[in-house]
């Protein structure tokens, strides 16, 4: 009864402090199959994960007016494709944002799943898509450059944001006007990068590939394979002892940014662990500071 009492104050806290929850699409949603909503939202380990999302939202986090930069970031909690842990990895992360006159949209994406989807594989690609598609499409209204657009992703979150930032110039959602879908760069943290047995995150593939994947589908989803000259701008965080999602994840996606002359800067401390969200524990350092001076450097928080 405790937790889910603790679930019910979460869940209105989330409500109330965005500005306004939308759904992602107007009407039908793509690559869906007709099937009773089952969304269950709980608290494990004092996290606040979202399961079984067959419809997804976009959570619209604005800064005062007098402080906004112009920038926005597109959020994607983690989870392993299995949940979106929505608070840690979400919420907080928005709200962080908005203190440096940021615009925060956190994506409540689709889980991938043959029962609710007619290709599993597609489905988060299409709503990062999407949701990329609408915060260009609404710029005006919500006080953003549709010039400063960035998208962001936390382990198995940061393989969509990844994937939505290599698979740009392939449209996976309806996009008459041709509106960009590339974000003008990428915060990934603690990230899946890359699909291949040897470095992957098991549960991750898994869970949006299938349990036999081919080849083919591996490597597409192995984004450290499709950086070109035009990849987004890239900022890493990372830990050593990431025994989750492996450090190299995040080392090769930076090397091969490097490669192809992409603008790119990686952080890895030393301890961290996986999934520590805004707070590293083992260490004074603020990993949110280092990301806000890259953003400064860079000029997508100088107000224009």
């Amino acid at each position: 009864m405790k937790y889910i009492i603790l679930a019910s104050l979460l869940i209105t806290t989330l409500t109330l402090s965005g500005q306004q929850i939308i759904p992602l699409y107007e009407g039908e949603i793509p690559n869906s199959k007709p099937t009773p909503d089952e969304e269950k939202t709980e608290v494990k380990n004092g996290m606040l994960l979202v399961s079984k999302i067959s419809r997804p939202t976009l959570a619209i986090y604005l800064p005062p007016a007098a402080k906004a930069t112009g920038a926005a970031v597109v959020i994607c909690p983690g989870g392993g494709y299995w949940v979106n842990a929505i608070g840690h990895e979400g919420v907080d992360i928005a709200k962080k944002f908005n203190e440096m006159g940021v615009a925060a949209f956190v994506l409540k994406y689709r889980i991938p799943s043959s029962t609710t989807m007619i290709d599993r594989t597609i489905g988060p690609l299409q709503d990062a898509q999407q949701a990329i598609k609408v915060v260009r499409q609404r710029a005006k209204e919500w006080n953003v450059n549709a010039m400063r657009i960035g998208i962001m992703g936390f382990s198995a979150g940061g393989h969509l944001a990844s994937t939505a930032g290599t698979h740009y110039d392939s449209a996976f959602i309806d996009n008459p006007n041709k509106i960009s879908l590339r974000p003008n760069f990428m915060i990934l943290v603690y990230p899946v990068i890359s699909l291949k047995a040897y470095i992957a995150h098991k549960g991750s593939v898994e869970q949006l590939l299938g349990k036999k994947p081919s080849k083919a589908l591996v490597e597409y989803y192995s984004n450290e394979l499709h950086i070109k000259t035009t990849t987004p701008p890239t900022f890493l965080v990372h830990a050593s002892d990431d025994n989750g999602v492996k450090p190299i994840n995040s080392i090769l996606f930076y090397e091969n940014l490097i490669k192809k002359k992409v603008p790119a800067e990686l952080h890895i401390y030393q301890k961290g662990g996986h999934g520590f969200g805004l707070d590293n524990k083992s260490t004074h350092d603020q990993w949110m500071d280092r990301c806000r001076a890259w953003m400064e450097s860079n000029g997508w928080l100088e107000k224009k």
